[in-house]
């Protein structure tokens, strides 16, 4: 059963990886699309964008990294993912600007890097 599954949880994994690099490219993005030109605001910067990406985040790390801590027991992916999820919380309650953007640029870095863990342990 735990053979059938593997793909599944492989596939979370990059999955994870995917969006925690289009999260940096949506920060990165909407500070030079707002500071340079001024527009998008209001959409590239809603606080629900955030919300939902932090939600999606959590949902998919916990399966995947927590599948993995479970099958491969190493503690190292487990512990990095749930670091920087906590760096992408800790995001949500700064204001828009530079502080927020460090924050989830660590934050989902660092998810990215469990979820590539959690990948190399699974093999």
């Amino acid at each position: 059963m735990s053979n059938l599954l593997s793909p599944i949880r492989t596939r979370l994994d990059r999955a994870g990886v995917v969006l925690s690099g289009l999260c940096v490219l949506h920060c990165l993005a909407s500070i030079v699309i707002v500071s340079a030109l001024g527009i998008g605001g209001e959409f590239l910067l809603a606080p629900a964008i955030h919300r939902i990406g932090l939600a999606v985040a959590l949902v998919i790390a916990a399966v995947a990294i927590g599948w993995g801590a479970l099958t491969h027991r190493r503690a190292a992916p487990f512990v990095t993912a749930m670091t920087g999820l906590t760096f992408m919380g800790g995001a949500l309650a700064m204001p828009h600007g530079a502080g927020e953007v460090v924050l989830t640029v660590i934050g989902v870095s660092l998810v990215s890097i469990g979820h590539f863990l959690n990948l190399r342990h699974a093999h």
